[in-house]
């Protein structure tokens, strides 16, 4: 069963790894957080312009971030974000280095995920995250903040966990194609639209094409490097970043022949809607309408 509260999905009865059945709603009465999946390499020293304005939205100054760079493996990862945001001018940053799922369920991750107004997840393979975190109290714990109002942001990897149908690989072409992308679960924050990052630059319109063919329900979104989707807790998605997003909306989708064709074979999409915008244009990923500055 799926709940819905201002537009987030998640699972009514999810397991714990410990066994534990819990039922996780938001606090009746608040607004959800703004969810932003980052297209990965963004800016971090000369103008961070996505970082800066993610930290002002938490508070700036008094924001209280929680950095989860399970995505990779390089030690050093949560402390470079830690640094980079105090660099921007947030003095409480806390690094909760999550490498095995028991990780997930320690009581001082959870309680600083309760206290922070922010959660930024790094970038790196999103399947770290969906094996490590997904079906756990962190992972629970981070819809539940979010629905109460705390945002969140992810960059590559931690963009791409952001919705329930994670974007878990496949082949980097402009042509969509029969098994041209790969699934896993995702955070499930939205269920409205399924995430692509590093998009121009890996050439992915493809295998975001082959998602959207599976799922016509979603909203594609592709975002480019150092480019940012601010989805407001309404839905209204906006452009930030020197770069592009693009949108393929699937609402007049005619004919998709995804389910007869042969493995590896192109696909044909009749009636697709494909939307390129940039910095300041906004979507709205409930009614499917875009809003140019």
């Amino acid at each position: 069963m799926l709940f819905r509260s201002n537009r987030v999905a998640f699972t009514n009865n999810e397991l714990l790894s410990k066994g534990q059945l819990v039922t996780i709603q938001g606090t009746e009465g608040l607004q959800r957080g703004y969810i932003v999946p980052i297209g990965g390499a963004e800016e971090k020293l000369k103008k961070p312009i996505i970082l800066q304005k993610f930290a002002e939205l938490c508070g700036g100054k008094n924001a209280r971030l929680a950095i989860i760079p399970t995505a990779s493996k390089l030690k050093e990862t949560g402390q470079n974000y830690i640094d980079i945001f105090r660099d921007i001018g947030v003095d409480h940053c806390v690094g909760l280095p999550i490498e095995e799922r028991a990780d997930s369920e320690r009581e001082d991750y959870l309680r600083e995920l309760k206290e922070a107004n922010g959660i930024f997840i790094t970038g790196g393979n999103q399947l770290r995250l969906s094996t490590i975190m997904g079906g756990t109290s962190v992972a629970q714990m981070i819809r539940r903040r979010n629905a109460d109002g705390v945002h969140f942001a992810g960059t590559s990897a931690g963009a791409a966990f952001v919705p329930e149908h994670m974007i878990a690989g496949g082949k980097n072409s402009p042509t969509p194609r029969e098994g041209g992308v790969t699934f896993a679960p995702g955070l499930g924050l939205t269920n409205r639209i399924v995430v692509d990052q590093h998009f121009r630059q890996r050439d992915r319109l493809g295998r975001l094409l082959s998602a959207v063919a599976y799922n016509p329900f979603v909203s594609g979104i592709g975002i480019d490097e150092n480019t940012a989707a601010f989805i407001d807790p309404d839905g209204m998605l906006e452009v930030i970043g020197t770069g592009s997003i693009t949108v393929v909306d699937p609402s007049e989708l005619s004919h998709s022949s995804m389910g007869s064709k042969s493995r590896g074979t192109p696909i044909n999409l009749t009636n697709l809607r494909l939307h390129l915008l940039s910095a300041g244009a906004k979507y709205d990923i409930n009614t499917r309408q875009v809003f140019l500055d």
